[in-house]
C-alpha cells in the first residue's frame, strides 16, 4: 500500500510535520498522522494544537510504504523514548519500506541502528549524534530507503522528495508549481 505514517509527539516542529502531511495529501498520497502520546491531541513546539488521525497502537506496519519522523524539541526526545516506535521502524525497514526523518529526528534513526554506513543529514547541531552515518550537508539526502533532511527550512524539499518517490518527477514538479515554489 502507498500509505505514509507521520508520527507526532508533543513538542514536534509543526512546519516539519504538517508540511509533509499537507503536500503529500495535495499529491493525493494517503497520509496518516499518528499520535505517539496518550491522546490524539498533540501540542507542537510552538503551541499549535493538532489532532492525529490515529493512535500508535492502531498502526499496521504492512499498510505503510513510508514512516516519517518530524523533528523539534522535545518532540524528538519523545519519539526516542517511545517503546514501540524503534521496533516498528526496524521492522518496516527490514520489509523494504521507506523511513524518513528531518531536523533532530535522524537521531532517532541513529538510536535505532538504521543509519549505520548510510549517507544522512540532520539539523547541524545534531551532526555529532549521527556517529554511524556518512554525514552530508545537502537539504535532503536519500540513501536507499532512508530519507533525511536538515530542518524547518528544508521541509518543502523533504516532502517534495517523498512525492517524487511515490508519483515521479512530473508529479513533484507539478505540485511545486502549484504552490509557487522556487523561481
Amino acid at each position: 500500500m502507498n500509505k505514509v505514517f507521520v508520527f507526532l509527539a508533543d513538542g514536534f516542529e509543526e512546519i516539519e510535520g504538517l508540511t509533509v502531511v499537507d503536500l503529500l495529501r495535495r499529491a493525493e498520497i494517503d497520509t496518516v498522522m499518528v499520535s505517539v502520546g496518550d491522546s490524539k491531541r498533540i501540542i507542537g513546539s510552538h503551541r499549535i494544537e493538532v489532532k492525529a488521525d490515529i493512535m500508535f497502537h492502531e498502526v499496521l506496519e504492512p499498510e505503510g510504504s513510508m514512516f516519517v519522523l518530524p523533528g523539534g524539541m522535545p518532540g524528538t526526545l519523545h519519539l526516542k523514548e517511545h517503546e514501540g516506535l524503534c521496533k516498528l521502524l526496524k521492522k518496516a525497514y527490514a520489509n523494504g519500506k521507506y523511513i524518513a526523518a528531518i531536523c533532530a529526528a535522524p537521531t532517532v534513526l541513529e538510536a535505532c541502528g538504521l543509519l549505520e554506513g548510510k549517507k544522512a543529514t540532520s539539523y547541524p547541531a545534531m551532526e555529532k549524534e549521527l556517529v554511524s552515518a556518512d554525514y552530508q550537508t545537502d537539504k535532503v539526502v536519500v540513501d536507499g530507503k532512508i530519507i533525511t533532511s536538515r530542518g524547518m527550512g528544508t521541509a518543502i524539499d523533504f516532502a517534495a522528495k517523498m512525492v517524487e518517490i511515490f508519483k515521479g518527477t512530473d508529479a513533484k514538479d507539478e505540485l511545486l508549481d502549484s504552490i509557487v515554489y522556487g523561481d
